[in-house]
């Protein structure tokens, strides 16, 4: 995701002489105020919300580790100055932290690592939010419902206790895997920009991706504590699945796109495959994902057989 265009700092002191700490301290303060305009309730914050982690990614990308640092310190300085503790930890939890962590996870270009931390940073997430819950009136799961059950009532509505449940089942795997989609659009969007304004050659491309192999462990493991969970009880495990299988997904569609590179139909292929992800999106979603790990296993297995390099 970072760039390579190289930065150097100028004769005098100060921070408009290096233009790592003046994108640090740029992508800070706009970072802290799209936070607070969303912490704040103002017009469009819902909204405002998920934009928040833009110029973390604009700085990192751009002009590497040490602005996207200073912009992630800067931003939270900032937040924690104006009194907003609870904002801030949201603020870090959901897209600082994640938002640092994967910019220097593809700082030299390699975006396996990346796309894993897309789910092994959600996965943390629901962990920590079971963790701390644990001492709520049935857990994390109960926590859940009675926010579901809130929900509801805040719109009108009643639904069965079917309906209730499996809104606790998937809940937390719902946050997740937005909060990861959030990340990558706007690292995608981040990158887009700045290719647009010439500070840097090329934007990360992302279907050359693959995800390392030991990924298919955590996810198998997941998999496990999910059969092995009692019926009505398995929120967590299969949460803590949902979200493994989002970086697979992601594997499957950049695959899918090396794949059909230089067919002549190709723009319609990826148009009925989009298509059908949005009409079906359940059973096709399991199926790219059911690719994204014969890919995985596919490309291990190629590089086992290559001859080694002299």
């Amino acid at each position: 995701m970072t760039g390579s265009m190289p930065h150097r700092a100028g004769q005098g002191g100060g921070i408009a002489s290096d233009p790592r700490l003046l994108a640090g301290a740029a992508g800070g303060l706009l970072t802290a105020l799209v936070a607070l305009w969303a912490f704040r309730g103002l017009p469009l914050g819902g909204l405002a919300l998920w934009f928040t982690p833009l110029p973390l990614f604009a700085a990192g990308i751009g002009f590497g580790p040490v602005a996207v640092l200073l912009a992630l310190v800067a931003s939270a300085a900032l937040l924690l100055l104006s009194g907003s503790a609870i904002g801030l930890g949201l603020f870090l939890a959901l897209f600082g932290l994640p938002a640092g962590l994967l910019v220097l996870a593809a700082r030299d270009g390699a975006l396996g690592l990346a796309f894993a931390l897309l789910g092994l940073i959600p996965a943390a997430g629901v962990l920590l939010a079971a963790l701390l819950l644990a001492d709520f009136e049935g857990g994390m799961e109960g926590a859940l419902r009675a926010a579901a059950e809130a929900g509801l009532a805040r719109m009108g509505l009643s639904a069965p206790e079917s309906v209730v449940a499996e809104l606790v089942r998937i809940k937390a795997a719902a946050i997740g895997f937005w909060a990861a989609m959030a990340l990558l659009a706007n690292a995608a969007l981040a990158a887009f920009l700045l290719r647009r304004g010439g500070v840097i050659p090329a934007a990360p491309a992302w279907q050359k991706a693959r995800l390392p192999a030991w990924y298919a462990v955590p996810v198998a493991l997941a998999f496990g504590f999910w059969l092995a969970a009692d019926d009505g009880a398995d929120a967590v495990p299969l949460s803590l699945l949902l979200v493994l299988l989002v970086p697979v997904f992601l594997h499957g569609l950049a695959g899918f796109h090396r794949a059909t590179a230089g067919l002549p139909g190709r723009p319609f292929l990826l148009g009925a495959a989009y298509a059908a992800l949005l009409i079906l999106s359940v059973p096709v979603a399991l199926g790219v994902a059911g690719y994204g790990f014969y890919d995985i296993l596919n490309g291990t297995r190629a590089r086992r057989a290559a001859p080694p390099r002299s």
